[in-house]
């Protein structure tokens, strides 16, 4: 359920920053009955990426036997390729993204309507087709029982809260690190996702090598037991993961996190 809070919270906040700028700009140029035209736009690009998390739902219902596993592997890695994407390109364009939604609109509003509401979709829908895929992604490496649709919702409804209440200028909040902190715990997320991904092929045979378990530590956390239940919901932990998904995992959040977290580090002074 956390993990999947933080996915929506994170994302959710990074589509109201981008929906608020938008916003703001039309509005410091006097361009205020063009907004209708952004919403329409946002609007439309949300109600794809929610369409596309119930398609993949309703696209495993009644599939043959394997299909299911085949298809959940390859989208959880899928997933966690964009992700991954995602958070390096936050981390390195936050600082520009106003300056360039405010040259795409400029130019949107010369050409008209369908222009103005193209970058309103455009702009919103690549962060909410990467949040569907990941968070169905999510979902299913950390079960049911864990509650990820809550979770995401309410991370979804907190990021919404928060993005009104920046645009109103009521809070302040520092972007720099709350993207930094939230992207270092999605690789993470990610890493269990990978791991997750992996395992589904290995289950149907696609990956038929290295299939002992590495390790189990099942006795000291009983699988669906409280400490169980809390590990998958935050970082789809595996209690007794084969050979090749713990060296994923490693082989996934080692170079990615050392990478990311090295992108922060302040130079030293001469």
């Amino acid at each position: 359920m956390l993990a999947n809070y933080l996915i929506g919270l994170r994302e959710g906040i990074e589509a109201a920053l981008i929906i608020s700028i938008l916003i703001a700009y039309l509005v410091k140029v006097d361009q205020k009955r063009q907004i209708p035209k952004v919403v329409a736009g946002v609007s439309l690009a949300i109600i794809v990426s929610i369409g596309l998390g119930l398609l993949l739902g309703v696209v495993l219902q009644g599939v043959p036997v394997g299909t299911e596993e085949i298809i959940a592997g390859l989208t959880s890695i899928a997933a966690v390729i964009f992700v991954t994407w995602m958070i390096f390109w936050m981390s390195r364009q936050s600082r520009s993204i106003s300056g360039n939604l405010h040259a795409r609109l400029d130019l949107a509003v010369s050409k008209g309507s369908l222009a103005l509401a193209t970058v309103a979709f455009l702009s919103v829908i690549r962060e909410g087709i990467e949040t569907s895929v990941f968070m169905w992604s999510a979902a299913n490496a950390t079960g049911a029982d864990t509650n990820p649709i809550l979770g995401a919702v309410l991370g979804l409804l907190t990021a919404t809260v928060i993005g009104v209440l920046m645009y109103q200028g009521a809070i302040r909040l520092n972007l720099g690190k709350f993207f930094k902190y939230t992207g270092a715990f999605l690789i993470l997320v990610a890493a269990g996702i990978m791991a997750y991904g992996v395992a589904e092929l290995q289950e149907v045979g696609l990956l038929p090598f290295l299939t002992q378990t590495s390790y189990d530590v099942s006795n000291f956390v009983p699988k669906d037991g409280v400490l169980d239940t809390i590990l998958r919901g935050t970082i789809s932990f595996n209690s007794a993961p084969t050979v090749l998904g713990t060296l994923v995992w490693i082989g996934y959040l080692a170079p990615t996190a050392w990478v990311y977290l090295s992108g922060y580090k302040k130079p030293k002074a001469k």
